[in-house]
């Protein structure tokens, strides 16, 4: 009982994978994911900043780091289920967000409460630091997509994940960061050579231009 098993459970996200039930060549589990969700953040909110943009550090560090814990109680759900309709990811979402917290109260001490329900619960809001999240976590997917492409995984699961990536990365091109991955970073992304790369480079640019 207590912050002892809160500890424990830390362990279990390393076990706690990606896309269950799909071959992939390489698996991911969500420990990994949130430190690179955590790392990519990172480096958009300093792409905002250096535009001269205010980041409240702390809540973004918070935000990506804490972003999936609540998977330990409803595992791993495909992007393309949970994100189907606006409904049905908000009812995931406040699925998650109530065993937190019933898992916090039941854990933590009382004098821990309030730091844990904020770092726990849905930190994809309408802040800066919540839409960097929300584009942080997407850049991660479609890299996972991509590495998936790139070593020829015959699903086309993985081009549907990359293409609903990129679309929902490209809902926040107001941002200093996006426009820096999209005119930066992609481009090199593109330029790497293997199989699919024409069709990848092709959907990539139509999903852009529809943009």
């Amino acid at each position: 009982m207590g912050v002892h098993t809160y500890f424990k459970t830390l362990s279990d996200l390393e076990h706690l994978y990606r896309l269950p039930g799909k071959f992939k060549f390489q698996t991911h589990n969500v420990a990994a994911h949130s430190f690179k969700v955590t790392k990519i953040a990172q480096f958009l909110g300093t792409v905002e900043e250096m535009k001269g943009t205010t980041v409240d550090w702390r809540s973004l560090y918070e935000k990506a780091l804490n972003h999936d814990y609540a998977e330990l109680f409803t595992g791993d759900i495909k992007t393309p289920v949970k994100y189907a309709t606006s409904e049905l990811k908000e009812l995931f979402s406040e699925v998650e967000e109530k065993m937190a917290r019933r898992f916090i109260e039941a854990e933590f001490p009382p004098e821990f409460h309030e730091a844990y329900f904020r770092r726990l619960k849905e930190g994809k809001d309408k802040t800066l630091e919540g839409r960097i999240l929300s584009v942080a976590d997407k850049v991660d997917l479609l890299y996972e997509a991509y590495g998936e492409i790139l070593k020829r995984n015959p699903d086309p699961l993985f081009f549907e994940i990359y293409e609903e990536a990129l679309n929902t990365i490209l809902k926040f091109q107001d941002l200093h960061c996006v426009k820096y991955f999209i005119d930066h970073i992609m481009p090199d992304m593109l330029a790497e050579k293997f199989m699919p790369h024409s069709e990848l480079r092709d959907l990539t640019e139509r999903i852009i231009s529809r943009s």
